[in-house]
């Protein structure tokens, strides 16, 4: 029996204030995964966890609509993101969180135990964080506003400095002596 054909990406660069963004998109016009520039090898080991080795990286362009909308979020419109087509795979369970992640409004933090309450899975916060740090679509799926219960900023797959700088563009109040985890 053959095998069933590679899914076939595109694979975009778009310069943002915190360093390049790598966009990967569908023929659809959707996100599949966005990571940075010097994160590279994230993305790949992303998209092999989603898809599986069948998948095809091409370079080519990012729908202008999710170019634009991420360049209207770094000129201040936070509001942007939401209009961001998305689609990952991941388990049933990590889309719950994905879609519980983008339902966090700019300018606002939740912990991983807030976030599993809110899912209905109060004793998953472990499995929350696993979820928030297996998210392949950074940024537009906002696992940054994840932060520790005890107010702490714990990891981000971008790096400490980008989750500080997001949070920050976002009106969040990061002090300078905060806790990094």
């Amino acid at each position: 029996m053959p095998k069933p054909p590679a899914q076939r990406f595109v694979l975009d660069r778009q310069p943002t204030p915190i360093g390049d963004m790598l966009l990967v998109t569908d023929a659809a016009g959707a996100l599949r995964v966005l990571d940075w520039h010097d994160y590279e090898a994230r993305m790949h080991l992303l998209l092999r966890r989603q898809y599986g080795m069948r998948t095809e990286l091409v370079a080519g362009r990012a729908p202008a609509a999710i170019r634009d909308a991420l360049d209207a979020y770094y000129a201040g419109d936070l509001a942007a993101l939401d209009r961001i087509p998305v689609a990952a795979g991941g388990t049933a369970f990590q889309r719950d969180v994905w879609a519980a992640l983008r339902g966090i409004p700019a300018g606002t933090t939740l912990s991983y135990a807030a976030l599993a309450r809110h899912i209905g899975r109060d004793a998953a916060v472990r499995a929350v964080g696993a979820a928030n740090g297996a998210n392949p679509i950074g940024v537009v799926v906002p696992c940054h506003r994840v932060i520790g219960t005890n107010g702490s900023l714990t990891g981000y797959g971008g790096g400490m400095a980008r989750k500080q700088w997001l949070l920050r563009h976002e009106g969040v109040d990061v002090p300078a002596d905060l806790p990094i985890y």
